[in-house]
């Protein structure tokens, strides 16, 4: 015995339709936004991050795209996302650091890492290239910075943000307000010691 297709219940068919018409609205407002983004001569949206290459930095550049650093991360808009977008990385990351962490990433990371570290991890070889190329690829990396405000920034964007105030009195406990300092009164307090 078959069953019978039940046919749609007028109620159901205007959720349908209601439905179709948001998915129809999605659609084509994403087709004219790009179409507008496409045809802009100028960004839609700031560029936060930048950079300002060394010659050392170039060469680092050219090792991080040779040794194939960009099929797990993503540095000027090369490269995936299948691990650490780079950009910005500089910010708050020191070139001490970053080639410390090129040579021994489970050690100066603290726990173990998943694809940096001793083999069989995939980017294991990194360890192991030479001190002047791991030098220079970490030079590369600390000079990719990030302006404030910028998502890859370590401090929020200046001034005061209804939406971060309304996302903090929302999501924070109220015991946090005399445990921890909101970073943007401290950054708009040393920038009143500077001047």
């Amino acid at each position: 015995m078959t069953k019978k297709k039940q046919p749609l219940k007028s109620g159901e068919k205007v959720l349908l339709g209601i439905v179709l018409v948001f998915v129809v609205l999605a659609v084509i407002s994403y087709a004219a936004l790009e179409a507008y983004r496409m045809r802009s001569p100028e960004p839609i949206f700031a560029n936060k991050t930048h950079y300002n290459f060394s010659e050392e930095g170039k060469l680092g550049s050219v090792l991080f795209r040779k040794e194939r650093c960009t099929s797990c991360h993503r540095a000027l808009r090369n490269g995936t996302n299948m691990g650490l977008s780079l950009d910005g990385v500089g910010s708050y990351r020191s070139l001490q650091w970053l080639e410390a962490f090129l040579s021994d990433p489970e050690s100066v990371y603290g726990a173990p890492t998943i694809d940096h570290g001793a083999p069989p991890k995939e980017a294991a070889y990194v360890s192991e290239l030479p001190e002047e190329e791991r030098h220079a690829i970490a030079v590369f990396i600390s000079q990719l910075k990030a302006e404030q405000g910028s998502s890859s920034a370590p401090v929020p964007p200046e001034g005061r943000s209804e939406f971060i105030d309304e996302m903090v009195k929302v999501w924070a406990p109220k015991s946090w307000d005399n445990k921890y300092d909101d970073v943007r009164d401290k950054s708009a307090k040393a920038e009143g010691k500077e001047e």
